[in-house]
């Protein structure tokens, strides 16, 4: 076998081939857009190279046919609590059945992180956000991946055990039916804050999206800020992730919670865009932009995602998810609109997050696993994630 380095438009096309061919064959697998997967090794267009590098190998056997592909990348922005060494990122990782290829590509992203200074490695994980293709797929495999879900054979996770990655923490999503009912909690938190003058929650407005960027910017600094892993956002910075958004957004599934007229909570969810993106091949031209728009106006899509959920700190605990979550319920639920809602991933080390999940009545859909290999376990001996302090 031989490795490649994907170092022009050739092999970076056969690196978005690797994954087709290595998953096509699973039934419920949904090729990601290219243009997403170019985005993240294109200099000009990811921030994270500001902070960092990637590099990217493809393998090959004697004959030629791809047998698998890896990426590995540095970036001073990747911040774990309880991490007081350099860590690197391995992701992209495809493979077939075959312990000595999976291992000739995670030596090749281990000593180029070495060379690098790093003295560890996480993966499967992305060269950017946490919000896609983070973590391995070790349960969940039996139905469709939502929009940017890692999506992979059951084989990967012996392969990478086998090579000595480890569990640094799982990944949870839960799911459950729009029109379930909430559990009687809901309601009556909900008339408790609808008694209270000042408390509200609302659904944003498309025609007023930079004064929701802003209202975004603001409870999601505050509500990460105690998590201390480099989270941080511009108004700038979500207004361009509004724009983004715009044209799949659903106003009706994005709410903000308010005390006064200041923003205190977010819920934002967008529609699954892997239920229209599975009929495009990995393309978005013309064409496939028309088919979209028609597809979101006669409401094909019936499933909508988790995409960020926060509470500024002061009003933590106090039953504000409640009150914003059936608030959005009394609008969504029994319209036929949506039958679906899966809720973004939340680690084992976010137990005040899963507890939200579990409050709603919603059930365990999928478990993905990050994983990390330290170089010298002597210098620094494993430890999983440590739980996320609340202040």
């Amino acid at each position: 076998m031989q490795l490649i380095e994907v170092n022009d438009v050739s092999t970076a096309r056969e690196f978005i081939r690797a994954n087709v061919l290595l998953n096509q064959p699973m039934k419920n697998y949904i090729r990601p857009l290219d243009k997403e997967v170019n985005t993240v090794f294109d200099p000009e267009k990811n921030k994270s190279f500001r902070y960092g590098q990637a590099k990217r190998w493809l393998l090959k056997d004697a004959q030629g046919r791809l047998c698998g592909r890896i990426a590995a990348f540095t970036n001073s922005k990747y911040v774990n609590n309880g991490t007081e060494f350099p860590v690197g990122g391995m992701g992209f990782f495809d493979c077939i059945d075959d312990q000595a290829a999976a291992n000739m590509l995670l030596d090749a992203a281990r000593n180029w992180l070495r060379e690098q200074g790093m003295e560890a490695m996480d993966g499967p994980i992305n060269f950017g956000d946490r919000d896609k293709w983070w973590g391995l797929m070790v349960e969940g495999s039996d139905q469709e991946p939502i929009y940017g879900m890692p999506f992979n054979p059951p084989y990967y996770e012996r392969l990478l055990e086998g090579y000595g990655f480890r569990n640094y923490y799982n990944q949870y999503y839960y799911a459950m039916a729009v029109d379930s009912p909430l559990p009687d909690r809901f309601p009556e938190r909900h008339a408790k804050f609808k008694a209270k003058p000042g408390y509200e929650a609302r659904h944003i407005r498309i025609a007023n999206l930079e004064k929701h960027a802003e209202e975004f910017a603001i409870v999601y600094n505050a509500a990460w800020a105690q998590h201390g892993e480099a989270k941080e956002i511009t108004k700038e910075q979500a207004m361009k992730l509004f724009r983004e958004m715009k044209p799949i957004m659903d106003e009706r599934l994005i709410w903000f919670a308010y005390y006064k007229e200041e923003p205190i909570a977010m819920w934002i969810n967008i529609p699954d865009l892997n239920q229209y993106f599975k009929h495009f091949n990995g393309r978005l031209g013309l064409l496939q932009k028309l088919w979209l728009l028609w597809m979101k106006k006669t409401g094909t899509c019936k499933k909508f995602t988790g995409v960020a959920f926060g509470i500024v700190p002061k009003f933590q605990a106090l039953g504000i998810d409640s009150f914003m979550i059936y608030e959005g319920g009394l609008l969504l639920q029994y319209k036929g609109w949506y039958h679906t809602y899966e809720m973004g991933w939340a680690g084992d080390w976010n137990p005040k997050m899963i507890n939200i999940y579990k409050s709603l009545g919603a059930s365990q859909s999928r478990r993905m696993v990050t994983y990390r290999y330290i170089f010298d376990e002597q210098k620094h001996p494993f430890g999983r994630h440590p739980v996320m302090e609340y202040k």
